[in-house]
């Protein structure tokens, strides 16, 4: 056992093993021996050459960055649960996540389906948008900092990087952050803003799609090049989400996707496209005319009453009937096969029932990412399963073997299951 495993902080939060190394220090298994419970422990290490003031400076950011992430209590954000100095350093105490990283999944499968990504991308926003307003800027948004624990998607390290505004710091000569995902403000020397860090969750959101950031080379400085003289490359694995891609990666930041709109584009692209569903088969009337021709037909010598038929097409619009409208369905939909011992079950009521299911764990499983067409249906048996619908009003749900109320247009519907 190590020196550092043997080390017990704020005599309370044991080191149990290594979970890994960063460019700024090493992420810590540990046990919070006061609650009894697991923790994760960043250890900050800094340069060896830093100045006595820059590392003052340091700590004091430390402190001050790490305790503000502390009060944001949302889903999408690692929780804090402590900052102490040990040994000269700074320790972030923090919740532990067993699940894999966004850069480790991509790793191991390539390049992710767009729905996917959809909903990861919503699930950042709402994290960055959460700490925005609470002055927060996370500085250093990039796959490895992204969990996938089942269908929470959680983003950590959130303050913990150093601020790139620094004059001090910048007179080491460190670059602060990931040169692939950095805004290219940020990388020319201006001060990190939100406005960087949505050009770092697109740059996020584009590995994912294509299974490399947009401007990644094969050395720090030739992706500094790349990011400052080359226009961006548009993703070819977007589908409906580049719009959202090429507004985040817009390189003038007064240009670029705000919050509120960056929202606005990825719910349409998770809802699919309005003109989508199947257009009404255009009806049409005969016109029967009947016309007397007063004229003699030469060759006949008789006169010729003629029947001119006709065929118009009507403008869409309320039936001749239209006066007694369709009562809306309040009955429960007929149980699929398997519904009443599956754990879920879900069948199209149209053709945009759209899901996402997996099997939480170490490493997810994903059973569905699709978007099923009228009455087709899917049936899950295994005893625990995480599930998105994306719009509850084309779905019908079973869990446990009981079909769930119909949702309103547009609604999702996230499901936690354990088949009991």
């Amino acid at each position: 056992m190590s020196q550092s495993e043997r080390l017990v902080l704020a005599t309370r939060y044991r080191l149990v093993s290594e979970i890994g190394q960063g460019a700024n220090g090493t992420v810590w298994r540990g046990h919070d021996e006061l609650l009894d419970r697991a923790v994760a422990i960043k250890e900050l290490r800094l340069p060896d050459n830093l100045a006595e003031d820059d590392r003052v400076l340091f700590y004091r950011r430390t402190l001050r960055e790490a305790r503000a992430p502390a009060q944001l209590r949302t889903h999408s954000i690692v929780e804090v649960y402590d900052v102490v100095i040990e040994q000269g350093r700074p320790w972030i105490v923090m919740e532990m996540i067993e699940a894999p990283s966004l850069e480790q999944l991509i790793e191991r499968s390539g390049p992710l389906p767009p729905e996917r990504v959809a909903h990861i991308g919503r699930a950042l926003l709402d994290a960055l948008n959460t700490a925005h307003k609470a002055g927060i800027v996370h500085r250093d948004l990039k796959p490895s900092n992204v969990l996938l624990d089942g269908d929470r998607v959680v983003l950590t390290d959130f303050g913990l990087a150093f601020s790139s505004g620094s004059a001090s710091l910048t007179k080491t000569g460190h670059f602060m952050g990931s040169p692939a995902y950095v805004a290219p403000e940020v990388a020319a020397g201006e001060k990190a803003t939100p406005r960087s860090d949505l050009w770092s969750l697109g740059a996020t959101l584009y590995a994912a799609l294509e299974g490399r950031p947009p401007f990644e080379r094969e050395n720090v400085m030739a992706t500094l090049s790349a990011l400052a003289n080359e226009s961006t490359p548009a993703p070819q694995n977007a589908g409906a989400l580049a719009p959202v891609i090429t507004g985040l990666l817009e390189k003038n930041p007064t240009r670029r996707l705000s919050h509120a709109r960056a929202v606005d584009r990825l719910e349409r692209a998770m809802a699919g496209p309005r003109s989508g569903r199947r257009a009404p088969t255009p009806r049409y009337r005969v016109m029967v005319v009947i016309g007397l021709i007063g004229a003699t037909v030469a060759s006949c010598g008789i006169g010729a009453t003629a029947l001119i038929v006709g065929m118009m097409r009507e403008s869409p619009g309320p039936s001749p009937t239209a006066g007694a409208s369709t009562p809306a369905r309040t009955t429960r939909a007929a149980a699929p096969p398997g519904a009443a011992t599956s754990t879920l079950v879900v069948r199209a009521r149209t053709d945009s029932c759209k899901i996402f299911v997996s099997v939480p764990g170490a490493a997810m499983t994903v059973l569905s990412d699709e978007t099923l067409t009228m009455g087709e249906a899917r049936r899950y048996d295994q005893p625990r399963i995480n599930a998105v619908v994306y719009d509850a009003s084309a779905c019908d749900v079973w869990v446990n073997g009981l079909q769930k109320p119909p949702g309103k247009p547009g609604e999702r519907q996230n499901y936690t299951l354990n088949k009991e």
